[in-house]
């Protein structure tokens, strides 16, 4: 990596800055979430090593400007697995993992109040509520999995539902609060974009009524991913494989269309509900 960014190195390489990788950061590290659920090990090798370029790249960009290299990462890395698991390292009891969890929490509270005493500078990552129990949940984190950390970082200390009954009273409350806000539509209610042209034939509604909409559409999610959480599912990982269920059916619809020369826009919605169906009992059979 030092000598594709040195004089004489690569020109694409050199150009780079922290702002231009981080979206192949991202891209990267979904490529490994994918290699993971698709079970394809010769793959996840590939991928694991490209997510590490990351690193490796900005540690080297880091070094250029003086400010740390990939030596100080490992470092501050084995620091903190040694500081943050005393009851390997240390002669702390913790005989469960939620016992690890709870003293991991408390070790990180304790770091910070330091940093906040040394007077260190405010990182993006520093909570503006230091006190807050999450206060640590970075918000340009993906929606789904922000909620999921805020979520369960709330439960940490006592502010969860008592059983998963609770969580779908929530979801029918929630419902409904959707249903209310939405007598207020206007005529003649909500419909689908117009076929063909995606993005297409939105409809006009009031500014305030489309923010109440967006927001209890937010309550609703926010309840499926603690319903995630209580049956410990990462809310993140299934919606993606719904994604990918969702995109493998569909475009076996577009190829028996195509095999007899139509497109999806030129059927009729019964017909292609029915191959959606047969999309579906094919895949079973198959599993």
């Amino acid at each position: 990596m030092a000598k594709l960014r040195a004089p004489g190195g690569c020109p694409w390489d050199r150009e780079q800055t922290f702002d231009t990788i981080k979206p192949y950061t991202l891209e990267e590290t979904y490529e490994v979430l994918e290699a993971i659920d698709n079970r394809d090990w010769d793959e996840l090798t590939s991928e694991l090593g490209d997510l590490l370029l990351q690193i490796l790249f900005y540690s080297e960009m880091a070094q250029e400007q003086g400010t740390f290299s990939i030596d100080d990462v490992l470092d501050r890395l084995s620091t903190k697995l040694v500081h943050r698991h005393p009851h390997v390292f240390g002669d702390v009891q913790a005989e469960t993992s939620s016992e690890v969890l709870r003293n991991w929490e408390a070790i990180k509270a304790e770091e910070k109040k330091k940093r906040l005493a040394a007077g260190g500078g405010k990182s993006a990552k520093e909570p503006s509520h230091p006190d807050s129990v999450l206060g640590g949940v970075s918000s340009a984190m993906p929606s789904l999995l922000e909620a999921h950390k805020l979520s369960s970082k709330a439960a940490h200390v006592g502010f969860d539902w008592p059983n998963v009954e609770g969580l779908f009273d929530k979801l029918r409350e929630e419902t409904e609060e959707l249903r209310k806000e939405l007598e207020q539509f206007p005529e003649p209610g909500p419909k689908p974009a117009l076929r063909g042209i995606a993005g297409s034939g939105q409809q006009q509604i009031p500014d305030e009524l489309r923010a109440r909409l967006e927001e209890e559409v937010g309550d609703l999610f926010f309840v499926l991913v603690n319903i995630a959480r209580y049956l410990s599912v990462d809310p993140e990982s299934a919606l993606k494989k719904t994604n990918r269920k969702f995109k493998r059916r569909f475009q076996w619809i577009e190829e028996q269309l195509r095999a007899s020369g139509r497109k999806p826009d030129e059927s009729s919605i019964d017909e292609l509900e029915s191959l959606w169906q047969r999309a579906k009992q094919l895949e079973k059979s198959n599993k």
